[in-house]
């Protein structure tokens, strides 16, 4: 039986290279300081989902919510193996707690009917660990957290090792089913060259306006919308076009988004101050290329 699986993203600032403006005067993460990465127990659902694929055919899919810059979490989900990718970003998901950024995600999720639903078990930037199992709840379905190693998979049956800090627990279910996962579970694969070739130029809708907005900045309106129009077929035709949803698209109701939908209240905050820094030079030439090619499948970054 083949599985139609979904996996949660998410692009976050990357806390082990963080500078000494990693927050702001007020208090809040400057993300604009942080280089951006796909969270890394995110990898380990991704890792899960192409997994059973493998093993029983079916369809991955990648969501994320977020700005526009996050299509490129989307762009690394695709170089290692999924075969769909969705931006959820629209201007009213600002501000969304754990309850809004759930209730938005079973919205995109609901519209793709699957069989199993994946995430990691947190984000390094909230460590909350509560949108997946808030997830399972908006959308109806069982949840097993914390999952270290699936033990069975047959028709709409599951059974799953889960951690519980000092122990596992063997949980058995029935689809749909949404799962947690833990870095534990396994070492998430490395991008694919011949995917990287094929995907490089994936890209979103926000993608294609802003490209061709810097390309032709006095455009008129109704050149500007022919011309985004044109490449998104063009994209799309390709079947390299980052599909992109906003909260109409979802039908969200709105007073479950954004502030208004998120109750959580920042009791304190505590500004951290740390320094790192790192860099290295590669020769403008096709064997510094080259070299640089080497060393990255070398330190497997890819394959």
């Amino acid at each position: 039986m083949a599985y139609n699986c979904v996996v949660l993203v998410k692009q976050v600032p990357d806390t082990t290279r963080i500078t000494g403006e990693a927050m702001n005067p007020d208090g809040t993460v400057n993300r604009g300081a942080l280089p951006a990465i796909f969270n890394p127990e995110d990898l380990n659902a991704l890792e899960l989902a192409l997994d059973i694929k493998d093993k029983f055919g079916g369809k991955v899919t990648a969501i994320t919510m977020g700005l526009p810059t996050a299509s490129t979490v989307l762009k690394e989900a695709l170089y290692r193996g999924a075969d769909e990718a969705i931006l959820v970003t629209d201007r009213r998901c600002a501000a969304s707690d754990t309850l809004a950024t759930s209730y938005i995600l079973s919205c995109a999720v609901k519209k793709l009917d699957p069989d199993i639903i994946l995430c990691g078990r947190q984000a390094i930037d909230g460590d909350t660990a509560q949108v997946g199992p808030q997830l399972a709840e908006k959308l109806g379905v069982a949840q097993i957290t914390y999952v270290e190693k699936l033990l069975q998979l047959e028709e709409d049956r599951i059974a799953a090792k889960r951690s519980f800090g000092n122990g596992w627990q063997e949980v058995r279910g029935k689809l749909p089913v949404l799962l947690t996962v833990v870095e534990e579970a396994n070492e998430p694969r490395v991008n694919v060259a011949h995917r990287m070739m094929k995907y490089k130029n994936a890209m979103s809708k926000a993608d294609v306006e802003k490209q061709i907005r810097a390309e032709n900045p006095d455009m008129d309106d109704e050149a500007f919308n022919n011309a985004v129009n044109a490449e998104v077929t063009k994209l799309e035709n390709k079947g390299i076009l980052i599909k992109q949803w906003d909260l109409d698209f979802l039908a969200a109701d709105l007073q479950w988004c954004g502030r208004d939908g998120s109750p959580t209240k920042v009791h304190r905050i505590q500004s951290v101050v740390l320094a790192a820094k790192g860099a290295k030079d590669v020769e403008a030439t096709d064997q510094g290329i080259t070299d640089m090619v080497h060393e990255l499948i070398e330190d497997n970054t890819i394959a």
